[in-house]
């Protein structure tokens, strides 16, 4: 099946497959002895949080192979699949769901559209604008893919003990809540941490994608 390209990402290479806790553990190490005059352990966190993004997207790349999709491609399907019947979505709402740029967005709608996944439907009222609605063929592609990948993430999380995976789960919503509540002060108090940069830096965007 035809799909939008990913972007290679280094856990699809055996050589790389070594463990995220390792990785991150050889990072604080590094820093400990490079930088002896500051704590690295916060490394220990975000570092591990964004390797086991990487992780998760090469499996769920994997699972996703056979139907021609991504995750990038995936999660927009989703995201119009979430939203009930009649699966219909502004792009503007679409890219705040999944904290895409206006450019990231269209790649994926494009590559959605010319497998009749998805369609542009102009707005009745203001035809300059458009709505994304999931086509009958992208709703039963999708039904099909979502259990394929829920399947896929309980198969590591099974692993980990349903009890340990419930105070994971809290701790990581805890620290999201965290994380936001401190960027909101930041934000309202006119704060920064002195660093000026780019706008595309400042948006979120899947490391396996365009």
């Amino acid at each position: 099946m035809k799909s939008g390209r990913a972007r290679a990402s280094p856990w699809t290479d055996a050589a790389a497959r070594r463990s995220a806790s390792a990785k991150v553990d050889d990072i604080f190490k590094q820093w400990r002895a490079e930088r002896p005059d500051i704590d690295p352990s916060p490394v220990q966190v975000y570092g591990l949080i964004c390797q086991l993004y990487l992780q998760t997207t090469a499996f769920i790349n994997s699972a996703l192979e056979p139907y021609g999709l991504y995750r990038g491609t995936f999660d927009v399907l989703t995201a119009l699949r979430r939203a009930g019947a009649p699966y219909l979505l502004t792009p503007k709402q679409l890219a705040a769901e999944l904290l895409l740029s206006a450019a990231g967005l269209t790649s994926r709608l494009n590559a959605l559209e010319e497998r009749h996944l998805i369609a542009r439907l102009p707005e009745p009222k203001d035809r300059r604008t458009v709505r994304i609605q999931l086509t009958a063929a992208g709703e039963s592609l999708v039904n099909t893919a979502i259990p394929v990948v829920f399947n896929a993430q309980w198969e590591r999380l099974h692993r980990l003990g349903e009890p340990s995976r419930q105070r994971l789960a809290v701790e990581l919503k805890r620290f999201a809540d965290i994380v936001s509540e401190t960027d909101t002060e930041a934000k309202s108090s006119g704060a920064s941490d002195g660093l000026t940069l780019p706008r595309e830096a400042n948006s979120v965007r899947s490391f396996d994608v365009e």
